[in-house]
Protein backbone atom coordinates (compact mmCIF):
# COMPACT_ATOMS: atom_id res chain seq x y z
CA UNK A 1 0.00 0.00 0.00
CA UNK A 2 1.38 3.39 -0.93
CA UNK A 3 0.46 6.95 -0.17
CA UNK A 4 0.72 10.08 -2.24
CA UNK A 5 3.46 12.46 -1.14
CA UNK A 6 3.19 16.08 -2.18
CA UNK A 7 3.97 19.59 -0.97
CA UNK A 8 1.27 19.30 1.70
CA UNK A 9 3.17 16.35 3.20
CA UNK A 10 6.23 18.48 3.92
CA UNK A 11 8.21 18.21 0.71
CA UNK A 12 10.57 21.16 0.40
CA UNK A 13 11.74 22.57 -2.88
CA UNK A 14 15.50 23.14 -2.87
CA UNK A 15 16.46 26.71 -2.13
CA UNK A 16 18.14 28.66 -4.88
CA UNK A 17 21.68 29.71 -4.11
CA UNK A 18 22.25 33.40 -4.72
CA UNK A 19 24.11 34.32 -7.86
CA UNK A 20 27.42 36.06 -7.37
CA UNK A 21 27.22 39.49 -8.93
CA UNK A 22 28.83 42.83 -8.24
CA UNK A 23 27.03 46.16 -8.16
CA UNK A 24 29.21 48.49 -6.12
CA UNK A 25 27.16 51.68 -6.25
CA UNK A 26 28.22 53.32 -3.03
CA UNK A 27 30.14 52.70 0.15
CA UNK A 28 29.61 53.01 3.84
CA UNK A 29 32.02 55.03 5.90
CA UNK A 30 33.54 54.09 9.21
CA UNK A 31 36.74 55.19 10.84
CA UNK A 32 39.84 53.40 12.07
CA UNK A 33 39.89 51.59 15.38
CA UNK A 34 43.28 51.09 16.97
CA UNK A 35 44.01 48.97 20.01
CA UNK A 36 46.93 49.05 22.38
CA UNK A 37 47.71 47.61 25.79
CA UNK A 38 49.48 49.62 28.43
CA UNK A 39 50.82 48.39 31.74
CA UNK A 40 50.08 50.30 34.92
CA UNK A 41 51.68 48.78 37.98
CA UNK A 42 51.18 45.25 36.71
CA UNK A 43 47.65 45.95 35.41
CA UNK A 44 47.04 45.71 31.66
CA UNK A 45 44.55 48.10 30.06
CA UNK A 46 43.36 47.91 26.46
CA UNK A 47 42.72 51.24 24.75
CA UNK A 48 40.67 51.50 21.57
CA UNK A 49 40.18 54.64 19.50
CA UNK A 50 37.57 55.10 16.78
CA UNK A 51 38.32 57.84 14.29
CA UNK A 52 35.07 58.68 12.51
CA UNK A 53 34.87 59.23 8.76
CA UNK A 54 32.21 61.81 7.99
CA UNK A 55 31.96 61.69 4.20
CA UNK A 56 28.44 60.87 3.13
CA UNK A 57 27.36 58.15 0.75
CA UNK A 58 24.25 57.27 -1.17
CA UNK A 59 22.30 54.26 0.07
CA UNK A 60 22.83 51.05 -1.83
CA UNK A 61 19.52 49.83 -3.23
CA UNK A 62 20.47 46.84 -5.37
CA UNK A 63 18.99 43.51 -4.33
CA UNK A 64 21.38 41.53 -6.51
CA UNK A 65 24.24 41.17 -4.06
CA UNK A 66 24.16 37.86 -2.18
CA UNK A 67 25.71 39.17 1.05
CA UNK A 68 23.68 42.35 1.40
CA UNK A 69 22.76 42.95 5.03
CA UNK A 70 25.44 40.71 6.48
CA UNK A 71 28.12 41.91 8.87
CA UNK A 72 31.47 40.18 8.41
CA UNK A 73 34.75 40.11 10.29
CA UNK A 74 37.94 39.03 8.50
CA UNK A 75 41.13 38.47 10.48
CA UNK A 76 44.55 38.74 8.91
CA UNK A 77 42.98 41.27 6.56
CA UNK A 78 46.12 43.28 5.88
CA UNK A 79 47.38 40.99 3.10
CA UNK A 80 46.96 37.78 1.14
CA UNK A 81 43.86 35.65 1.56
CA UNK A 82 42.49 37.92 4.28
CA UNK A 83 42.64 41.06 2.14
CA UNK A 84 41.24 39.23 -0.89
CA UNK A 85 38.39 37.79 1.20
CA UNK A 86 37.57 41.20 2.66
CA UNK A 87 37.36 42.62 -0.86
CA UNK A 88 35.19 39.75 -2.07
CA UNK A 89 32.74 39.95 0.83
CA UNK A 90 32.54 43.73 0.64
CA UNK A 91 31.83 43.67 -3.09
CA UNK A 92 29.27 40.94 -2.39
CA UNK A 93 27.30 43.42 -0.29
CA UNK A 94 28.50 42.75 3.27
CA UNK A 95 29.69 45.33 5.75
CA UNK A 96 33.19 44.25 6.74
CA UNK A 97 35.46 44.74 9.73
CA UNK A 98 39.13 44.36 8.82
CA UNK A 99 41.18 42.93 11.70
CA UNK A 100 44.96 42.71 11.71
CA UNK A 101 48.15 44.09 13.17
CA UNK A 102 49.38 46.34 10.36
CA UNK A 103 47.41 49.52 10.75
CA UNK A 104 48.74 51.22 7.62
CA UNK A 105 47.66 48.34 5.40
CA UNK A 106 44.23 48.14 7.01
CA UNK A 107 43.71 51.85 6.41
CA UNK A 108 44.78 51.52 2.77
CA UNK A 109 42.41 48.59 2.16
CA UNK A 110 39.56 50.39 3.90
CA UNK A 111 40.11 53.44 1.73
CA UNK A 112 40.00 51.28 -1.38
CA UNK A 113 36.78 49.54 -0.34
CA UNK A 114 35.04 52.74 0.68
CA UNK A 115 35.43 54.01 -2.86
CA UNK A 116 33.65 51.15 -4.60
CA UNK A 117 31.99 48.69 -2.17
CA UNK A 118 28.38 49.12 -1.02
CA UNK A 119 28.69 48.30 2.68
CA UNK A 120 30.39 49.92 5.63
CA UNK A 121 34.08 49.18 6.25
CA UNK A 122 35.79 49.30 9.64
CA UNK A 123 39.55 48.77 10.07
CA UNK A 124 40.53 47.49 13.51
CA UNK A 125 44.19 47.22 14.45
CA UNK A 126 44.53 44.42 16.99
CA UNK A 127 46.88 41.63 18.04
CA UNK A 128 44.79 38.46 17.90
CA UNK A 129 47.11 36.66 20.29
CA UNK A 130 46.13 39.15 23.01
CA UNK A 131 43.18 37.58 24.77
CA UNK A 132 42.17 40.90 26.35
CA UNK A 133 42.42 43.07 23.24
CA UNK A 134 40.30 40.88 20.96
CA UNK A 135 37.05 41.22 22.97
CA UNK A 136 37.59 44.99 23.01
CA UNK A 137 37.91 44.93 19.23
CA UNK A 138 34.71 42.86 19.01
CA UNK A 139 32.82 45.45 21.03
CA UNK A 140 34.08 48.19 18.73
CA UNK A 141 32.89 46.23 15.70
CA UNK A 142 29.45 45.67 17.21
CA UNK A 143 29.16 49.34 18.10
CA UNK A 144 30.02 50.48 14.59
CA UNK A 145 28.51 47.79 12.37
CA UNK A 146 25.96 45.88 14.45
CA UNK A 147 25.65 42.18 15.20
CA UNK A 148 28.26 40.09 13.39
CA UNK A 149 26.92 37.04 11.52
CA UNK A 150 30.01 36.07 9.50
CA UNK A 151 33.52 35.54 10.89
CA UNK A 152 36.45 34.49 8.70
CA UNK A 153 39.29 33.41 11.01
CA UNK A 154 42.10 33.64 8.49
CA UNK A 155 45.10 35.04 10.37
CA UNK A 156 48.02 32.64 10.38
CA UNK A 157 51.76 32.19 10.01
CA UNK A 158 53.72 29.45 8.24
CA UNK A 159 57.28 28.88 9.43
CA UNK A 160 59.18 25.82 8.32
CA UNK A 161 62.50 24.21 9.23
CA UNK A 162 63.88 20.72 9.88
CA UNK A 163 62.50 19.76 13.27
CA UNK A 164 65.84 19.20 15.01
CA UNK A 165 67.03 22.75 14.32
CA UNK A 166 63.81 24.72 14.06
CA UNK A 167 63.78 27.86 16.26
CA UNK A 168 61.43 27.24 19.15
CA UNK A 169 60.24 30.83 19.06
CA UNK A 170 58.80 30.08 15.62
CA UNK A 171 56.92 27.12 17.12
CA UNK A 172 55.50 29.43 19.78
CA UNK A 173 54.47 32.00 17.20
CA UNK A 174 52.61 29.45 15.06
CA UNK A 175 50.78 28.04 18.06
CA UNK A 176 49.90 31.55 19.27
CA UNK A 177 48.60 32.85 15.95
CA UNK A 178 47.28 29.74 14.20
CA UNK A 179 45.53 28.26 17.20
CA UNK A 180 45.24 30.65 20.14
CA UNK A 181 44.42 33.59 17.87
CA UNK A 182 41.69 31.54 16.23
CA UNK A 183 40.26 30.56 19.63
CA UNK A 184 40.26 34.19 20.78
CA UNK A 185 38.50 35.21 17.58
CA UNK A 186 35.58 32.84 17.93
CA UNK A 187 35.21 33.45 21.67
CA UNK A 188 34.99 37.20 21.07
CA UNK A 189 32.24 36.89 18.45
CA UNK A 190 30.46 33.81 19.81
CA UNK A 191 27.48 35.66 21.26
CA UNK A 192 26.85 37.48 17.98
CA UNK A 193 27.02 34.32 15.90
CA UNK A 194 24.77 32.38 18.27
CA UNK A 195 22.25 35.22 18.25
CA UNK A 196 22.27 35.28 14.44
CA UNK A 197 21.80 31.52 14.33
CA UNK A 198 18.94 31.67 16.79
CA UNK A 199 17.13 34.13 14.51
CA UNK A 200 17.20 31.55 11.73
CA UNK A 201 19.36 33.52 9.34
CA UNK A 202 22.82 32.56 8.15
CA UNK A 203 25.56 32.54 10.78
CA UNK A 204 29.03 31.48 9.65
CA UNK A 205 32.31 30.75 11.39
CA UNK A 206 34.90 30.12 8.67
CA UNK A 207 38.32 28.75 9.56
CA UNK A 208 41.04 29.04 6.95
CA UNK A 209 43.08 25.90 7.47
CA UNK A 210 45.48 24.16 5.11
CA UNK A 211 45.92 20.90 3.26
CA UNK A 212 48.87 20.60 5.62
CA UNK A 213 46.34 19.62 8.28
CA UNK A 214 45.97 16.17 6.70
CA UNK A 215 48.83 15.81 4.19
CA UNK A 216 52.53 15.12 4.81
CA UNK A 217 55.04 17.91 4.31
CA UNK A 218 58.55 17.19 5.66
CA UNK A 219 60.14 20.13 7.49
CA UNK A 220 56.74 21.71 8.11
CA UNK A 221 55.74 19.45 11.03
CA UNK A 222 54.71 22.06 13.59
CA UNK A 223 52.85 24.20 11.06
CA UNK A 224 50.97 21.10 9.89
CA UNK A 225 50.22 20.18 13.50
CA UNK A 226 48.58 23.58 14.10
CA UNK A 227 46.44 23.15 10.99
CA UNK A 228 45.46 19.61 12.01
CA UNK A 229 44.29 21.13 15.29
CA UNK A 230 42.24 23.68 13.34
CA UNK A 231 40.64 20.90 11.27
CA UNK A 232 39.56 18.87 14.29
CA UNK A 233 38.50 21.95 16.22
CA UNK A 234 36.26 22.83 13.28
CA UNK A 235 34.64 19.39 13.26
CA UNK A 236 33.93 19.50 16.99
CA UNK A 237 32.61 23.05 16.91
CA UNK A 238 30.41 22.08 13.99
CA UNK A 239 28.85 19.33 16.13
CA UNK A 240 28.49 21.74 19.06
CA UNK A 241 27.19 24.81 17.22
CA UNK A 242 25.33 23.34 14.26
CA UNK A 243 22.27 22.45 16.35
CA UNK A 244 22.26 26.09 17.47
CA UNK A 245 22.19 27.44 13.92
CA UNK A 246 25.86 28.31 13.39
CA UNK A 247 27.58 26.90 10.30
CA UNK A 248 31.22 26.09 11.10
CA UNK A 249 33.41 25.36 8.12
CA UNK A 250 37.05 24.79 7.24
CA UNK A 251 38.49 26.02 3.94
CA UNK A 252 41.81 24.29 3.25
CA UNK A 253 43.99 25.95 0.61
CA UNK A 254 46.80 24.18 -1.16
CA UNK A 255 49.82 26.01 -2.53
CA UNK A 256 48.86 29.67 -2.79
CA UNK A 257 50.90 32.70 -3.80
CA UNK A 258 50.87 35.05 -0.79
CA UNK A 259 53.32 36.58 1.69
CA UNK A 260 52.94 33.54 3.92
CA UNK A 261 56.38 32.17 4.81
CA UNK A 262 58.29 35.28 3.77
CA UNK A 263 59.42 35.87 7.36
CA UNK A 264 60.89 32.41 8.02
CA UNK A 265 64.27 32.47 9.70
CA UNK A 266 65.50 29.48 7.66
CA UNK A 267 66.61 30.92 4.30
CA UNK A 268 66.80 27.48 2.75
CA UNK A 269 63.14 26.89 3.54
CA UNK A 270 62.24 30.19 1.91
CA UNK A 271 63.93 28.99 -1.26
CA UNK A 272 62.19 25.61 -1.00
CA UNK A 273 58.81 27.30 -0.67
CA UNK A 274 59.53 29.53 -3.66
CA UNK A 275 60.40 26.51 -5.81
CA UNK A 276 57.27 24.70 -4.65
CA UNK A 277 55.07 27.60 -5.64
CA UNK A 278 56.68 28.10 -9.02
CA UNK A 279 56.59 24.37 -9.73
CA UNK A 280 52.84 23.80 -9.30
CA UNK A 281 51.41 27.09 -10.51
CA UNK A 282 50.00 28.41 -7.23
CA UNK A 283 46.51 29.59 -6.57
CA UNK A 284 45.91 33.30 -6.12
CA UNK A 285 44.51 34.64 -2.87
CA UNK A 286 41.42 35.63 -4.85
CA UNK A 287 40.76 31.96 -5.64
CA UNK A 288 40.39 31.19 -1.96
CA UNK A 289 38.27 34.30 -1.45
CA UNK A 290 35.88 33.05 -4.12
CA UNK A 291 35.63 29.67 -2.40
CA UNK A 292 34.79 31.37 0.91
CA UNK A 293 32.18 33.62 -0.73
CA UNK A 294 30.58 30.57 -2.36
CA UNK A 295 30.42 28.67 0.94
CA UNK A 296 28.86 31.49 2.97
CA UNK A 297 26.31 32.31 0.23
CA UNK A 298 24.61 28.93 0.59
CA UNK A 299 21.01 28.88 1.88
CA UNK A 300 20.91 29.01 5.70
CA UNK A 301 20.07 25.29 6.03
CA UNK A 302 23.15 24.26 3.99
CA UNK A 303 26.66 24.08 5.41
CA UNK A 304 29.59 23.66 3.05
CA UNK A 305 31.46 22.11 5.95
CA UNK A 306 34.88 21.35 4.48
CA UNK A 307 36.44 22.50 1.24
CA UNK A 308 39.88 21.63 -0.13
CA UNK A 309 41.04 24.09 -2.81
CA UNK A 310 44.30 23.23 -4.58
CA UNK A 311 46.09 23.97 -7.85
CA UNK A 312 45.39 21.30 -10.44
CA UNK A 313 49.08 20.38 -10.63
CA UNK A 314 49.31 19.87 -6.89
CA UNK A 315 47.02 16.86 -7.29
Amino acid sequence: MSSTVGPAAGRREPARWPRHSYDPLSSGRCGLVTGARRTHGGRHDTHLRLTPHTSGSLPHTSGSLPLTGRVAVVTGASSGIGAATARRLAHGGASVALLGRREDRLEALAGELRRDAPGAVLPVAVDLTDGEAVPEAARAVAGALGTVDLVVANAGVMLGAPFERAPSDEWDRMIDVNLRGLLHTYRAFADDLLAAGARGGPADLVHVGSVGGHALFPDWSVYCATKAAVAHLTRNLRAELGPRGVRVKNIEPGVTGTELGADMQDLGMRETLSRLRSGVGPLAAEDIAEAIAFAVSAPPHVNVAEMVVVPVRQG
